[in-house]
């Protein structure tokens, strides 16, 4: 008998049809035998009526208040999915975060988990109840409520499982499990039956929306093993865990994108210790979060500094940078806005030479300019035209091989 901790994101729970379908999926792991743990997502579009009903009296509402509101989303989720319980025949018990007593810090919107008091959980377990538990939300040491952010339930299941020590977390979305890519761009990508914690949290940085990155480096710190799952049809999913030797072989898991790019370049900048920073520091203190750095030196004793931005950001840090042009005396500032970043993702890359140079002939083949390279232990990155996009994900899908030669 395993303790498992499962996660129903919106989709999943929906409407009242979808919660009777996951409370009878959640019957079918108690029948088993396996004690359960559910948490549960507000319903798909219910944050969304929240935030407006609060922007329609404040445009920026209190955050204490928001959060008050927001987590009443999560409440009657589970209400609902331990009445479907209970009609099935199975002792279910509801908790808000707060009853649970998962603390977190005062960092309203956007909470960490400090720790979990499991001992009422642990109580219901014994009793043989399924325990159901409101995602999302926590309290800090003065009783306030507070929520973690969007995407905030997969690190709740992924904390009650690590507070636990539970035998697996499973994230029920509307996916089937990991892909090499995205199936809207590559229909031949394949899904993948397990990945590493560290490619996993590539891929989720650099643009794949499977999981929340903080629930993979939740997962990965306290070695929960993580699996993705379909709330819709049945099947293994993707199974997240540590590196193991029949892993090695694969040379790139996945390819991952972000079409929220945007690059600047200020020009004929005095090369001189300390101008990085000078360029730099007025964009963090802007908040703008900076990603690809590249600096060339010229010959006349000057450099050029090109930097990549979220494509929200553009218009704020180009202003930031004319400002920081005149300060300095460089000659030009640009920006582009229609570019776009594809990474190749895999622990492999680390005892295999050549990769870098099958992707830049797979793009040049296809005609496709890169613009800015980084690059990782594990990971690859280039900038390109958005235009390319899908031609260079498809091209790089193709030439390492990630197709699926049964679709």
């Amino acid at each position: 008998m395993a303790l498992i901790v499962q996660k129903y994101g919106g989709t999943s729970v929906g409407s009242v049809e979808r919660i009777e379908a996951v409370a009878a999926k959640v019957k079918g792991w108690r029948d088993q035998g396996h004690d359960v743990i559910v948490v549960v997502s507000a319903m798909s579009g219910e944050t969304n009526r929240l935030v407006e009903l609060a922007r329609q009296i404040q445009d920026r509402p209190v955050p204490r208040e928001l959060d008050v509101l927001l987590s009443t989303g999560e409440q009657v989720t589970i209400a609902l999915l331990s009445m479907a319980l209970n009609k099935l025949g199975c002792a279910a018990r509801s908790y808000t975060g707060h009853q649970v007593h998962i603390r977190t810090d005062s960092t309203h919107n956007k909470a960490r988990i400090l720790d979990i008091d499991d001992k009422r959980i642990r109580h219901d377990l014994d009793q043989g109840r399924i325990v159901v538990v409101a995602g999302f939300q926590g309290m800090d040491e003065e009783g306030n409520i507070t929520t973690l952010g969007r995407g905030g339930s997969d690190t709740s299941a992924v904390a009650l499982a690590a507070a636990l020590k539970a035998d697996e977390c499973q994230i029920y979305t509307d996916v089937d499990g990991v892909y090499t890519t995205d199936p809207r761009v590559v229909p031949e990508a394949r899904r993948l039956e397990r990945i590493t914690f560290e490619e996993m949290l590539e891929m989720a940085s650099l643009g794949s929306k499977v999981l929340q990155i903080r629930s993979v480096e939740f997962a990965g710190k306290y070695n929960v093993p993580l699996r993705v799952l379909s709330s819709f049809e049945e099947g293994e999913g993707t199974l997240i865990t540590y590196e193991e030797e029949e892993m090695e072989e694969a040379l790139i898991s996945g390819i991952a994108f972000n079409r929220d790019e945007a690059k600047l370049t200020i020009v004929g900048v005095p090369d001189q210790p300390g101008v990085a920073s000078k360029i730099l520091s007025p964009i963090g203190k802007s908040n703008i979060e900076v990603d690809m750095i590249i600096q060339n030196v010229g010959a006349d004793g000057t450099t050029d500094f090109t930097f990549t931005v979220h494509r929200n950001d553009y218009g704020k840090a180009l202003a930031v940078l004319e400002q920081t042009k005149q300060e300095l005396g460089a000659r030009e500032v640009s920006g582009d806005n229609k570019i776009v970043k594809i990474s190749l993702v895999g622990v492999g890359m680390r005892s295999h030479a050549g990769i870098a140079g099958t992707m830049f002939e797979a793009l040049a083949n296809e005609g496709i300019n890169i613009r800015m390279i980084s690059t990782s232990e594990i990971k690859i990155s280039v900038v390109v035209d958005e235009k390319y996009l899908e031609l260079g994900v498809r091209a790089l899908h193709s030439a390492f091989g990630l197709d699926d030669k049964q679709k």
